[in-house]
C-alpha cells in the first residue's frame, strides 16, 4: 500500500462536510489475481428518494513533486 498523500485528510474532510459518508480508507479492488488496485476512499451518499445513494472511489493527487509515473 502506498503512502497517504499530503491532502489526503483534508479531501476526506471536505467529502464528509459535504454529506459524504467514507465507507473504506483505503478502498481495495483485486479484478484479477495478478492485479490489486488501491484507491485513496471510497464513499457513499443518500441523494434523495428519486436517486437513492450514489457510490463514488476517489484518488487523491497534489502533484507537488516530481513522479515517477508518467
Amino acid at each position: 500500500m502506498s503512502a497517504k498523500d499530503i491532502f489526503h485528510n483534508t479531501v476526506r474532510l471536505a467529502l464528509e462536510k459535504d454529506g459524504w459518508t467514507i465507507t473504506k480508507d483505503p478502498l481495495f479492488l483485486k479484478p484479477s489475481t495478478r492485479v490489486r488496485i488501491f484507491i485513496d476512499l471510497e464513499a457513499e451518499k443518500f441523494m434523495s428518494s428519486e436517486k437513492g445513494e450514489s457510490l463514488i472511489a476517489v484518488e487523491v493527487k497534489s502533484f507537488v513533486g516530481l513522479s515517477t509515473i508518467s
